[in-house]
């Protein structure tokens, strides 16, 4: 995973006052929530004037990810102190990886041992409705290790996403036990687990026109997107127990400049989601036609000064984009072929 800078990580973290959370949780203060919507205003704007000042997306998509392992460490620190239960907070799906675009869900899992008892279900209830309360956006389960494996048992997505999961605060030892019960040595074995995620490409790829070529393409589900990329560390992780894309190249299914045009595709596709959530203020990962020019500008391409009809920045940005996920697609299919 790229490591965010320091001068990055300093001028980051100074955008959550720690401090200040820990003393109104502390104090048991009326204007907890109003602190706590002053912190998540600060990650956010802070985190997008960066951007728009020239930081790396790199830097803003973990660094996102960062703030809000502090944010939500200090709340489950105070919420849950008090539970009996041993109980874990995990992170699940992107933000699993470490990665938060600027309008993703926060996917947690509240682990138990065992069913919630009333202490337990009440600190869980104030904890999330406090998240919904201050604008997060929240994705979240509860679940006992035996629900964990059940579900993991039947829905590859399920065991996807706890492959990829991080311990965020809690109980470790309810964690490991977690990956030990839902490891390929249990259940959807390397075969199993290959032939499940490409029959789910499949049917994204039907879903989304088959082509790269959508003229309104999703940056994320697209042929070529972001999933695309995802798909080879999936198969990679459970079948290498590898950690990032770096590691096909020690396991000799990867060249170096062929994880260079993966890792430059992703920070292009990181980069255009980037803008679009910043753009639109919500979770959008369609290149509509109504924001093709604004980010053709973004990016630098201008149109043709003397013809006012023409739209020579969007036609040289949407290039770009299919130049990146034809490559990233033929990428694709020839690791899971040498996968296969």
């Amino acid at each position: 995973m790229h490591a965010i800078n320091k001068n990055a990580n300093s001028e980051i973290n100074s955008l959550f006052d720690e401090q200040k959370l820990r003393k109104a949780l502390q104090s048991g203060s009326d204007d907890l929530l109003a602190v706590l919507k002053e912190a998540v205003i600060s990650i956010n704007d802070g985190l997008k004037q960066l951007y728009m000042n020239g930081m790396p997306v790199e830097e803003i998509v973990l660094g996102r990810a960062l703030l809000i392992d502090r944010l939500l460490i200090s709340l489950s620190a105070h919420y849950f102190s008090s539970v009996e239960q041993p109980i874990t907070l995990i992170a699940v799906g992107g933000y699993g990886r470490g990665e938060l675009h600027p309008a993703s869900d926060i996917d947690l899992m509240l682990l138990l041992q065992d069913e919630e008892d009333p202490l337990t279900q009440a600190a869980i209830e104030q904890f999330i409705m406090l998240l919904w309360d201050a604008r997060l956006e929240i994705g979240h389960s509860v679940r006992t290790l035996a629900e964990c494996a059940d579900e993991a048992a039947r829905d590859i997505t399920v065991a996807t996403n706890i492959m990829e999961s991080r311990l965020l605060w809690g109980d470790g030892e309810l964690f490991d036990q977690m990956h030990a019960m839902t490891g390929p040595d249990r259940m959807w074995d390397d075969q199993a687990f290959f032939e499940a995620k490409l029959k789910e490409q499949i049917q994204r790829n039907g879903k989304y026109n088959d082509t790269a070529y959508n003229l309104e393409p999703n940056i994320k589900e697209g042929h070529g997107g972001l999933r695309d990329i995802q798909m080879i560390g999936w198969v990679a992780k459970r079948h290498f127990g590898a950690s990032s894309l770096h590691d096909l190249v020690d396991h000799k299914f990867l060249r170096e400049e062929e994880l260079r045009t993966l890792l430059d595709g992703q920070q292009l596709l990181w980069r255009i989601r980037c803008s679009l959530h910043y753009l639109t203020g919500r979770r959008e990962d369609r290149l509509l036609f109504d924001y093709q020019h604004q980010l053709a500008v973004e990016f630098g391409f201008e149109d043709d000064k003397e013809n006012a009809r023409s739209n020579r920045a969007i036609e040289q940005f949407m290039q770009q984009y299919y130049r990146t996920v034809m490559e990233l697609e033929r990428l694709n299919e020839m690791l899971l072929q040498l996968f296969r």
